[in-house]
């Protein structure tokens, strides 16, 4: 997982809410054996509606996805995080995010900022007013920001989610960050129980 301290892009305003992975990724896309090649499974049956706001050209090459609340909802899949970040995505903003979704985010590396449904609304209106717009996404200050607006918002996360995003730490890598204590701790017990 690489590690994330400021993330800028334009976004795309998915004035949807309850969006649940099974919309997300449909469970046809579940069958791959690769962990590659999801981004062309995103919102595919949405997708196959010309009107779909991804379908919409002015905004190509987008990094954030502004949704509504609820996003995430149903059953757990890692599949639909990598088909956000694959189809280009780096940063999800949601007034909230189904528990295991956001941890899914979380452990691979897809930023989900919670920002109140008010401020939603007004991300939604600059990007549509202007699909140029920018917005920052500070993982230090834990902030988003649209300069051209003069908005800065600060989102809440946990300490230790955010020193995942900050040092790139995946399961893995947190606790290969404890190899001492854990060497330390095989170390001292009887021959009989140490790990081979």
């Amino acid at each position: 997982m690489k590690a994330v301290h400021i993330i800028t892009g334009r976004g795309v305003p998915l004035r949807r809410s309850d969006v649940d992975t099974d919309q997300i990724i449909p469970a046809d896309w579940l069958k791959r054996v690769e962990r590659t090649g999801f981004e062309a499974g995103l919102f595919s049956t949405w997708r196959d509606d010309r009107n779909f706001v991804l379908n919409d050209q002015k905004y190509a090459g987008a990094s954030i996805l502004v949704a509504g609340p609820s996003f995430g909802v149903g059953s757990s899949r890692e599949h639909a995080v990598w088909a956000i970040q694959q189809y280009g995505f780096d940063a999800v903003i949601a007034p909230s995010f189904s528990d295991i979704f956001r941890n899914n985010c979380s452990k691979n590396g897809l930023v989900p900022v919670v920002l109140s449904e008010a401020i939603v609304n007004t991300l939604w209106e600059l990007i549509e007013a202007d699909s140029s717009t920018e917005i920052t996404v500070d993982m230090k200050s834990l902030t988003v920001e649209v300069p051209s607006a003069g908005l800065t918002e600060s989102f809440p996360m946990d300490a230790p989610t955010q020193h995942r995003f900050l040092n790139g730490l995946d399961d893995i890598g947190i606790t290969l960050s404890h190899a001492d204590a854990i060497s330390q701790f095989e170390n001292s017990r009887p021959a009989y129980l140490r790990a081979n």
